[in-house]
Order: structure tokens, then C-alpha cells, then sequence
């Protein structure tokens, strides 16, 4: 089935939508929105040529519409929510992020699925000021990077981020980038560099420069590097290529993400105007 939707499709707490066994594609104008929920999982379905929607009512529940403002047109928009899952689905052509996750989310995993022709892939992290996103703890495992691609996979903002065991397979830019200090695990994965000089380097550090990086912990162990491609590391034992450890694992503030998520399954934020 092809859905095409007219505005987001707001998710619910303790939902699964599963497309197994079956062609499901998401496209249209919103696409899939988890907002302040909890215990989600997207399995299964194509999600692409997101639009920007809103400034109208929307169903939010069985039971509820609300008033909305214009969404950025995500192909999935996770705001203040936990425990998510998006695996086995494929994302392209979408208008902002085809996953962005912000706003003190957290416990998230996004394994096993496909990217493929788009500029700005995945946002971790909402603005290099908002502390909470220092919680944020997000693995990305077991994709497919694929053709088309420009950066941001991810770009990551405070938090912990785990990306192992991923194909790289085209950039323009770069790969993995981020800001205000997020500690990145790169483990066990291939990055293809692609035939542009400029654009060997899997990682940007952004708006900063090497006296206020070089602690951070990013790190690279037991990925392959093909065609050129070479991560720069930062942080404790920076001299060494290689590592079996992660530093700054725990959260450093997950008292605030309860606090942001407390409430699955209640609306609001800034983009929302009434409820």
C-alpha cells in the first residue's frame, strides 16, 4: 500500500508499525511524528518525498485533534521521546532530516535500515545549547548509507552516540559530524570515501576549531577505511587508531529527560500553538 498522508501522522505510546510481509510506503506531506512518547517501533515501511505541513488541526489521538504548526518535513520527527526503535526501513528524498531526533530523546536504535538520496540524513540533538541532550544516548547499527547521500550520518550534538557496524557507502561532505562535545563510538565499520579529494575525511567537527575538539571523545576501532577514507579521532588516547573502549557512556542528565518524557503521549512544545 502507498499512504500518502496530508499532514503528520502523530504516534502514540506503546505502538509498532509493522510492515512485514507486506509493501508499506509512507510518503506526503508530515510524514511520521513521536512527540513526547514513549516505547515505539517503526519496522518495515519506505519512507520518502516528505513536505513540510501544518498551521491546521490534527488528530493526535482517537479521542483528540489539536491545533499544529508547520512541520519541518521529516521522514521521522522524534521530539522529547525514549525507548524508539526504526529498523528494517528505508528513507529518501525527504525535505529536512529523514530521521531527526532532538529535543532530550533518548534511548533510541536505528539498525538495519537503508539511506539513500539526501543531503542532511540524521540530526542527534537540538541546538548546542539545550543541556538536556546531554542524556542522549542513540545506537546506529547495521545500515546501509547508500547512494546520494551528502552528510549528517549522524550529526550529533551533546549525548552518546554508537555507530557500529555500518556501510558507508557514499558522502559528499562528510560522514559523521557534530558539536558541543558528543561522544561518538565508531566501531566496526566501512567507510568508502568517494573519488573528490576534499571529501576523505569521515568526520567535521562544526563551529569550532582543534584547541576547543581535542577532548573530545571520538573514537574509531576496527573500522575499515577504503579509497582514501581516514577518521580523525579526539579525546583520551587520541595518538592511537585503534581503541576497545568508549569513555563518558553513562548519561549525564537522564533526571531531565524523565522529566521532558515523563508524560507519554501529551503534546505541546514550541511548534504547537494550543491543545
Amino acid at each position: 500500500m502507498v499512504i500518502k498522508l496530508k499532514h503528520e501522522l502523530i504516534v502514540n505510546s506503546y505502538k509498532t508499525i509493522d510492515g512485514r510481509g507486506a509493501n508499506v510506503q509512507i510518503t506526503g506531506n508530515g510524514c511520521i511524528t513521536l512527540q513526547y512518547v514513549s516505547n515505539v517501533i517503526i519496522h518495515n515501511v519506505h519512507v520518502y518525498n516528505c513536505l513540510p505541513s501544518g498551521n491546521t488541526n490534527i488528530r493526535s489521538s482517537p479521542t483528540h485533534i489539536g491545533y499544529r504548526g508547520k512541520s519541518d518535513g521529516d521522514g521521522i520527527s522524534i521530539f522529547g521521546s525514549r525507548n524508539i526503535w526504526i529498523d528494517h526501513c528505508a528513507l529518501s528524498h525527504c525535505t529536512d532530516g529523514l530521521i531527526d531526533a532532538i529535543m532530550g530523546s533518548t534511548s533510541i536504535t536505528i539498525s538495519n535500515n537503508y539511506f539513500s538520496h539526501h543531503d542532511e540524513v540524521m540530526l542527534l540533538g537540538h541546538d548546542d545549547k539545550y543541556l538536556p541532550d546531554l542524556g542522549m544516548q542513540v545506537t546506529i547499527a547495521f545500515n546501509r548509507f547508500g547512494e546520494g547521500l551528502v552528510q549528517r550520518m549522524p550529526r550529533c550534538r551533546r549525548g552518546y552516540i554508537h555507530v557500529v557496524n555500518n556501510d558507508f557507502f557514499e558522502w559528499k561532505s562528510y560522514a559523521i559530524g557534530g558539536s558541543a562535545n558528543p561522544t561518538i563510538n565508531s566501531e566496526g565499520n566501512r567507510y568508502t570515501a568517494p573519488g573528490d579529494p576534499s571529501a576523505k575525511e569521515v568526520t567535521k567537527r562544526e563551529d569550532t576549531n582543534e584547541g576547543e575538539w581535542s577532548d573530545w571523545n571520538w573514537r574509531t576501532n576496527g573500522d575499515i577505511m577504503v579509497n582514501g577514507a581516514f577518521f580523525v579521532p579526539s579525546g583520551e588516547g587520541a595518538s592511537s587508531l585503534q581503541y576497545s573502549k568508549a569513555s563518558s557512556v553513562e548519561p549525564k542528565s537522564a533526571t531531565l529527560i524523565d522529566q521532558l518524557t515523563m508524560n507519554a503521549g501529551v503534546l505541546g512544545g514550541p511548534r504547537y500553538a494550543c491543545i
